[in-house]
């Protein structure tokens, strides 16, 4: 297969500048939803959006915006969604969709006062129907602004009420980055030795037990993001989702779930109390640094043992923090005098840890292992320390390519894993999303495909995986086919 440049995703040249224009946006919105026009937030706002747009249009020589799917495109470069971001795509690409607009072309003649009225009618109601859109179109042209033109979308259907799908996605997206925002914020103040907001804390963890209950699916897809820059955070709330996704397979109660939501979300805390430069190394530990490293999982113990505003004492999260290391022969850190046994709540934490940061790039390790690898290595690799029950479980939750994995389809199409295959005799054959056609071109939007359906012709399947593949290969990220 080609990996010529139609292979890559977007152009990395546009990409600081679509995610300045989405930011600049939404911040317009929102103060011309506080403000009338003429007040000198909304002007500042306006004008901030307006110098992004002539950027662009200086640079690219036209700006065209346009929403295909979950997606937003400039030009041809389709921009990333960022985890500090959130807010602002959700916000530009449900203001679209709301209005049944699918494109939106600025002119080199734009001016700061002709983004007032576009952006303000945004900020009114509209059900995602053509309707919608005629509507909104008159009332634009109405304004007599001209340096600015919309069209609608193409090849969808008119939404009237929201599809389940989709608002189960966005219940999972809500939840995630809302997760990642408290996991941030209490690291931060446990680093600093301020108060922790544990009522947050708990929430954020009822919430994700309360999606995996009954949104699993989509939480999983979630873990696929392992923001490299937010790797701390985001790495703690992977933990929380497939410790509790994983807890659930064994029939844990909702009341246990939170307990192991809660240790899986606190099992790194105590690396707040070491150097950072140390967490931070991009090379091997030298001998001082591997003995200081080995040190977490007791720090964590006393960070959560210092933690002030729950009923009782979290023993249960003081012991995962002080065991998710040490291996169930104790080969591991810290080491113990005594004989012991890790309990149940660390020996689940420890599987979705270890499956986790294998598939995440970190400071040191530049290059993740491919998802199913990671899972094959697990499960054959005695020396991991590992319950072997509990790396059966995770991959009975992941399938044997899990949710994330970049295949080659043996059509030479390229597909990105978005489900395990609800029947158990067919977990070598997910549900996926192909996204390259057989010469290897993206496609806009993605198609989904069970791999287990048959030819009538062949009796075989119509589609399998040859192999999976490394997505920085073509510039890919899969997590946008999540969020």
């Amino acid at each position: 297969m080609s990996s010529g440049p139609q292979l890559v995703q977007s152009d990395t040249l546009v990409q600081p500048l679509g995610r300045a224009f989405v930011i600049t946006f939404h911040a317009a919105a929102q103060s011309l939803r506080i403000y009338p026009l003429e007040n000198a937030t909304v002007q500042k706002a306006l004008t901030e959006m307006h110098k992004v747009v002539r950027r662009l249009l200086d640079r690219e020589d036209m700006f065209e915006l346009r929403l295909v799917g979950d997606f937003l495109f400039i030009n041809d470069a389709r921009l990333r969604l960022e985890l500090s971001d959130y807010a602002a795509f959700s916000y530009v690409i449900g203001a679209l969709d709301r209005h049944h607009i699918g494109r939106v072309e600025f002119s080199q003649q734009l001016t700061p006062r002709d983004l007032a009225p576009f952006v303000s009618l945004l900020l009114g109601d509209g059900d995602g129907s053509e309707e919608a859109f005629d509507r909104f179109k008159q009332r634009f042209t109405a304004s007599g602004v001209t340096s600015i033109s919309i069209e609608p979308l193409i090849g969808v259907e008119a939404k009237g009420e929201e599809d389940e799908e989709d608002r189960l996605k966005e219940a999972a997206k809500l939840t995630y980055f809302q997760s990642v925002h408290v996991a941030k914020e209490v690291m931060g103040d446990v680093r600093l030795g301020r108060a922790v907001n544990l009522r947050r804390v708990k929430r954020a963890v009822q919430s994700i037990v309360d999606q995996v209950l009954n949104n699993e699916t989509s939480m999983l897809g979630m873990t696929t993001l392992r923001d490299y820059d937010e790797y701390t955070f985001t790495h703690s709330v992977n933990v929380c989702i497939i410790s509790v996704i994983i807890g659930q397979k064994l029939g844990l109660s909702k009341i246990q779930l939170y307990e192991l939501g809660l240790g899986a979300l606190f099992h790194d805390i105590g690396k707040q109390r070491i150097d950072p430069a140390v967490i931070n190394k991009p090379s091997g530990l030298n001998e001082e640094e591997w003995a200081q490293m080995q040190r977490h999982p007791t720090e964590g113990v006393l960070a959560l043992f210092g933690l002030r505003g729950m009923a009782e004492v979290p023993y249960r999260a003081m012991l995962t923090a002080y065991e998710h290391h040490m291996k169930l022969d104790l080969t591991g850190y810290p080491r113990n005098i005594r004989p012991r046994n890790p309990t149940l709540f660390s020996q689940i934490v420890a599987t979705a840890d270890g499956f986790d940061a294998a598939t995440s790039k970190r400071s040191y390790q530049q290059q993740p292992w491919p998802a199913d690898e990671v899972l094959r290595e697990m499960r054959d690799n005695p020396r991991r320390g590992l319950n072997p029950i509990l790396v059966k479980a995770l991959i009975n939750v992941t399938g044997v390519f899990p949710v994330g994995t970049l295949a080659i389809l043996d059509t030479h199409e390229m597909a990105v894993v978005t489900k395990r295959h609800p029947d158990p005799s067919k977990v070598h054959q997910p549900i996926v999303k192909i996204i390259s056609d057989t010469s290897g071109t993206m496609l806009a939007r993605p198609i989904e495909a069970d791999l287990s359906d048959i030819d009538p012709q062949t009796r075989r399947p119509k589609r399998a995986i040859i192999k999976t593949t490394d997505p920085d290969r073509y510039g890919i990220r899969v997590s946008d086919y999540f969020v």
